[in-house]
């Protein structure tokens, strides 16, 4: 289950903000080490085969007028009876491409008290950052049953601002109006937090808000990008399921493949104030809120669903984290980047 968190939408600005604005907010999140081990585990993510010179040894080519004649393997030439250069295996940069789950769960709380769109976009800010930071280049692909919006891929400061700034506005359309929307457009979703004053804001929902469309927006990932890609799929705990699960077999295959998911609180915690998830169109009455045996049941349902989620990536090998929050977001980066790291790695022994 989802629950709103207790602050309203998002900060988002009028228009993209200003050259490295948000890029910005991601140097303070990262110390020396962290980045330096961050930007190494993008490194490399692809090979090349190239002629002369290179990194690993990859086969013998037959010389050719133009080629460099310090390539070529004499003692081989010599056994094969005429002259031979070698090839080898340059590593270069895969694309990004953020593929961003904008569905109304997104906009619920973390365990953490924090909104989980505040999460993701901080996510998303880390990977710009590390990209831009390679000269890398990043797309964009966010969406959800009823909107998609995209970008291709491009390389610069403005060009990931700009991606930036989509998904910060996908996120706060889930609970800001367009102008001129009648206030009737909206429902009530508030909910008072221990983990925060119980005078916080009242956050509330869009009537109508889309829900997930995995299948959708990772199908759109396909169709976009043909070149092979470094995905970075951003959902929540409750996603990937097994609708999903072409989408995926074909992505893990052509691409290099992430998920990132951000936790999911439990409404059903006993806290004081009113609580609803995200999915129910009123408040949990009172006694449900403080009903241990249906808190229970519903832990034991929401553990048995992520369990399937879960199974469904491994089956996939699909290397996966989940953040739950802001203070252990950059180790859960760093550590599912490794991990796929050296996973594509084994894959090309």
């Amino acid at each position: 289950m989802s629950r709103p968190p207790t602050a309203g939408a998002i900060e988002l600005p009028a228009e993209p903000t200003p050259r490295g604005s948000r890029l910005a907010r991601v140097r303070g999140r990262l110390s020396l080490p962290t980045l330096r081990r961050a930007i190494g585990l993008l490194d490399g993510r692809h090979k090349s085969v190239l002629l002369g010179h290179g990194q690993d040894f990859d086969d013998l080519s037959a010389y050719r007028p133009g080629d460099d004649v310090g390539d070529i393997d004499w003692k081989a030439s010599a056994r094969i009876g005429q002259p031979v250069i070698k090839r080898y295996q340059r590593e270069s940069n895969l694309p990004l491409v953020l593929a961003i789950d904008t569905g109304r769960t997104m906009a619920a709380q973390a365990p953490s008290g924090e909104d989980k769109r505040e999460l993701a976009l901080a996510v998303a800010e880390v990977m710009a950052y590390l990209a831009r930071l390679r000269g890398d280049s990043v797309a964009l692909v966010a969406g959800d049953a009823s909107r998609m919006v995209s970008r291709p891929p491009r390389s610069g400061a403005e060009h990931a601002e700009t991606i930036l700034w989509l998904i910060a506005r996908q996120y706060s359309a889930l609970t800001e109006l367009p102008r001129g929307a009648p206030a009737s457009a909206r429902m009530r979703v508030g909910q008072v937090s221990p983990r925060r004053d119980s005078g916080a804001a009242i956050g509330e929902l869009v009537a109508g808000a889309p829900a997930s469309d995995l299948p959708g927006l990772l199908g759109k990932v396909i169709s976009l990008h043909g070149r092979r890609s470094l995905v970075v799929l951003l959902t929540d705990t409750s996603h990937p399921d097994a609708t999903a699960h072409d989408q995926l077999r074909r992505l893990s295959a052509q691409h290099e493949l992430v998920v990132i998911q951000i936790a999911d609180d439990a409404p059903i915690t006993g806290d004081p104030g009113a609580v609803r998830d995200v999915e129910m169109a009123e408040d949990l009455p009172v006694f449900l809120r403080y009903d241990t045996a249906l808190g229970a049941q519903l832990a034991r349902a929401d553990a048995a669903r992520r369990a399937g989620v879960t199974a469904l990536l491994d089956s996939r090998r699909i290397e996966h984290a989940v953040v739950a929050s802001e203070e252990g977001l950059v180790d859960s980066i760093a550590e599912v980047l490794g991990r796929q790291r050296l996973a594509t790695a084994r894959r090309r022994r």
